[in-house]
């Protein structure tokens, strides 16, 4: 056999070895999973459970704001504080709660995301961020009871038609949302549209957690 023969075995054989070497500490990293598309968090408030499923993937944006203010326990001690109801159906409307502007608990302001965005829409049950002027959600969210699909984006109304940014829904506790919704409102506290809509006694958020 050649010299150039040999070499050429010696190589083959040096090649195997690495190969052999190096296959079981491939198998002992294998590629990270990718994150969930949704993440579920507990909201255990003084009225009961509401479990709600985020919308990680779809509306990203506002998904990680609502875990900032969980992980970092700033929605520890607020209050569901308003309970709008639907003239003439008060068992339809909205609850809304978060920290109320509190300068120790409210974080910066994040980019609006649309439901022609994300996909998402304001059904039965589904969790929203509350605001004045696109961009301008901070910590007060809402859940809607019944279906208020007027509070979607639509980019054929004049004027601000971006609507309202839904980033998850409630699965488990809309019996806890209807109780807080049922619950008596103040006639006088609140002003412009939340007049007469602010909860006389408001439901405490005792924690809020990731669930699982």
């Amino acid at each position: 056999m050649s010299h150039r023969s040999l070499r050429r075995l010696a190589l083959r054989a040096f090649a195997a070895a690495v190969l052999l070497v190096a296959a079981p500490a491939l198998a002992q990293t294998p590629a990270a999973p990718p994150p969930a598309a949704t993440v579920k968090v507990t909201l255990t408030t003084s009225e009961g459970p509401i479990v709600l499923e985020l919308q990680r993937e779809k509306a990203p944006i506002t998904t990680a704001n609502f875990l900032r203010y969980v992980d970092q326990k700033r929605y520890d001690g607020v209050t569901f504080y308003r309970a709008s109801k639907t003239p003439n159906a008060p068992e339809f409307g909205l609850i809304q709660g978060g920290a109320q502007n509190d300068p120790a608990r409210v974080l910066k302001p994040i980019a609006h995301e649309p439901t022609t965005k994300t996909g998402l829409s304001h059904t039965d049950g589904a969790i929203s961020m509350g605001r004045f002027n696109p961009g301008s959600a901070t910590s007060d969210f809402f859940i809607v009871v019944g279906d208020m699909t007027y509070m979607d984006a639509n980019p054929a109304l004049p004027g601000d038609n971006l609507g309202f940014a839904v980033f998850g829904k409630v699965v488990e506790g809309m019996d806890t949302v209807r109780k807080i919704l049922a619950a008596p409102t103040s006639p006088t506290k609140g002003e412009g549209v939340m007049k007469g809509e602010i909860l006389a006694k408001p439901v405490k958020i005792i924690t809020a957690r990731r669930a699982g």
